[in-house]
């Protein structure tokens, strides 16, 4: 579906979009795009691939002019721009409405006025039942996204949710080896918390699943594995042959949860089993009020949700085989110098 088309990516220098181009940029496809704001992390972009099927545009989500100027005679779009750190978006909650929430507005808007064919919004597991501005922001995003659907014929509008990705920039992982190199005791919230853990390469899955698959308004989510934080340090501790080391219990931040959701138990009910993925049909009910109050459903009284405590859970073996999945955690036992996941 790619050959010869155009792939526009915002947010397009962060982990996400270096993976998209690993993934591409030996295919058939015509171009891809980078839209963001940093034009340092772009320049390093260009210098590091080097590739004609590569091009760059400044801009801002925020700013609708310049995304139009970058989406013009683009197939398909894929909506990576966000800001995801939790403690600044909980100091500048506006900010994280400005981006994730209006931000995404511009950006489908845009692309329905020039008839893009395809757009997969990123989402994340702290969407479902938010408890910080991060998750709320992008709770709202989600809306945006599934109500735009229902406006368009021409462009299909889904949406991904995934949990952590591993050695992604900020992640505990990093921390975690930087901490050890450094001679540090680890800082770890909460033991027996939960997070689903993926590879930058499922979250590039997930949004090719959804890319092939999605009717407007769907949410898909791939089935992942969780660990608890303990769990996680234990196997880092091990990789790194380092079992005794120092770790301090600082207990659970601001803004954090003991577990994360992937799917609300009102989802469960109507998400459709696909084997690896949930494919979550948008909820198509008009604004006939009454219909909200008459009309219950018994199914979500016994449904449960998807979340980080009842998916499966990795031991330290099951840990260190998916973290021995990453070139950085590869260098690292090497005993190399290695950089984060890019």
């Amino acid at each position: 579906m790619f050959n010869n088309k155009t792939l526009l990516i915002t947010g397009g220098t962060g982990s996400f979009g270096n993976a998209v181009l690993r993934r591409f940029l030996d295919s058939n496809i015509a171009e891809i795009r980078i839209f963001s704001r940093d034009e340092k992390k772009q320049d390093d972009m260009r210098k590091k691939y080097n590739n004609p099927k590569l091009k760059f545009y400044i801009g801002d989500v925020r700013d609708v002019d310049s995304v139009r100027t970058a989406m013009r005679g683009v197939d398909y779009v894929f909506h990576a721009a966000a800001l995801k750190q939790v403690p600044s978006c909980e100091f500048y909650p506006l900010q994280a409405v400005k981006t994730n929430v209006l931000g995404t507005e511009n950006v489908l808007e845009a692309a329905v006025s020039l008839g893009i064919k395809r757009v997969i919004c990123l989402s994340t597991d702290k969407a479902v039942y938010p408890i910080n501005a991060m998750g709320i922001s992008k709770a709202m995003m989600e809306k945006v996204a599934v109500a735009k659907s229902r406006e368009s014929e021409t462009t299909t509008i889904c949406v991904t949710r995934y949990g952590n990705v591993m050695a992604s920039r900020g992640s505990v992982i990093p921390l975690f080896v930087d901490q050890i190199r450094a001679g540090k005791a680890l800082t770890i919230t909460d033991p027996a918390m939960t997070r689903f853990m993926m590879t930058l390469d499922d979250a590039v899955d997930l949004v090719l699943y959804a890319f092939e698959r999605g009717n407007p308004g769907d949410i898909f989510v791939q089935k992942a594995p969780a660990v608890t934080i303990g769990t996680l340090t234990e196997a880092v501790k091990a990789l790194m042959n380092v079992p005794m080391h120092q770790v301090n219990t600082i207990g659970t931040r601001h803004g954090e949860k003991l577990y994360e959701v992937l799917l609300s138990r009102e989802e469960m009910v109507s998400a459709r089993d696909l084997g690896g993925y949930f494919q979550v049909p948008p909820d198509l009910r008009d604004l006939n009020y009454g219909k909200f109050v008459d009309q219950g459903e018994v199914k979500i009284s016994k449904a449960m949700d998807y979340n980080s405590h009842n998916t499966t859970q990795l031991d330290i073996h099951g840990m260190q085989r998916l973290l021995m999945k990453l070139q950085f955690m590869q260098a690292i036992v090497r005993g190399e110098q290695a950089i984060t996941e890019e």
